[in-house]
């Protein structure tokens, strides 16, 4: 098969369309023809040489794709060859065909074609692990997700509102505020020319924020726990602002606050499976209802790949890039 590789780290152009061995499908595993993946902050950094798969598992980026089921491991059931899938991956979705734990895997839900699917598994497993499974978010009580324009954010917004919960969000620009304003978030904090505590504390009345999601890590830290409310939560999935920041002990104990910090791609797959039933069981029938729904951005062509990483990191695009095995419209 063909995949995309990493012979060296580097820049978007270090990512190379290359043949390479096909994966066999193991004990547990199904193997899937893919048909598209999307790019996540998390194989920018594998690329850079910063986040090394975890052991045994593909080396070749994609932590989501979508696609038809081609072969079936020994051990599984539930699932037939040729089925149309989307799953979450450890890596390996830049591919022709990947092979992962059938746990893994979800049926494509209703009203979503093959290809949009692929912007499925990531987002939705992030943001009902951390926002509902970690927070406890609850009807009636206030998100503050930052990043709201990108696809972890777009998520978030629809399933806060969908469980009956007020969503403020940051994001940079009228553009991408405007959209989250038609996802529904309720409070649009320009990043680049607002402060999100004042924006916050005036939103709610000086409550602050029941829970926090947060894709800065040390830049936000100490703001984040200014802008909590009293017993309210922080979730921290990302740290595009760095990673050491200082933590205001007492502030955190004056406000009776939870400080949390998740990652996805390394958890066991028994974690991982478990998070993914929750997602089939909480999230797919919200998406049948059309009360939810994947934002794309873009779709590109997988072998360029590396076009595709320079529109993550120019910051421009409002939700999800999809990579598609064959050409497609930008």
């Amino acid at each position: 098969m063909y995949a995309i590789t990493i012979p060296e780290p580097g820049g978007p152009e270090a990512l190379q369309w290359a043949e390479v061995p096909d994966p066999v499908p193991g004990e547990g595993e199904v193997l899937i023809d893919v048909v598209a993946s999307a790019v996540n902050r998390a194989d920018l950094l594998q690329r850079q040489g910063f986040y090394d798969p975890p052991p045994a598992s593909s080396p070749y980026p994609g932590l989501e794709c979508s696609g038809r089921i081609a072969a079936l491991g020994p051990g599984v059931g539930g699932w037939a060859v040729g089925d149309e899938v989307c799953a979450l991956l450890a890596g390996g979705g830049y591919a022709e065909r990947v092979a992962v734990p059938a746990g893994q895997v979800l049926p494509v839900p209703d009203g979503v074609d093959l290809v949009t699917a692929a912007a499925l598994p990531e987002v939705t497993a992030t943001v009902w692990s951390n926002v509902f499974m970690i927070a406890h978010l609850r009807p009636g009580e206030t998100l503050l997700a930052h990043g709201g324009a990108s696809g972890i954010g777009t998520m978030a917004i629809q399933l806060a509102k969908a469980v009956g919960a007020k969503v403020a969000v940051t994001a940079g620009g009228k553009e991408k505020l405007a959209f989250c304003q038609e996802l529904g978030a309720d409070v649009l904090i320009d990043y680049r020319e607002q402060d999100f505590v004042e924006e916050v504390e005036r939103a709610t009345g000086g409550a602050g924020a029941d829970v926090i999601l947060d894709i800065m890590g040390a830049k936000y830290l100490d703001r984040n726990v200014r802008a909590l409310a009293v017993n309210g939560r922080l979730a921290i999935i990302g740290m595009q602002g760095g990673v050491k920041g200082e933590l205001n002990i007492a502030a955190l104990l004056n406000k009776r606050a939870a400080v949390t910090a998740t990652s996805l791609r390394g958890r066991p797959v028994a974690e991982k499976s478990s998070i993914v039933a929750a997602v089939r069981e909480h999230v797919w029938p919200l998406i049948g209802a059309g009360q939810v729904r994947p934002v794309v951005d873009r779709t590109l062509p997988m072998r360029d790949a590396g076009a595709a990483h320079r529109v993550l990191e120019e910051s421009g695009h409002i939700g999800k890039v999809l990579l598609t095995r064959d050409a497609a419209p930008a």
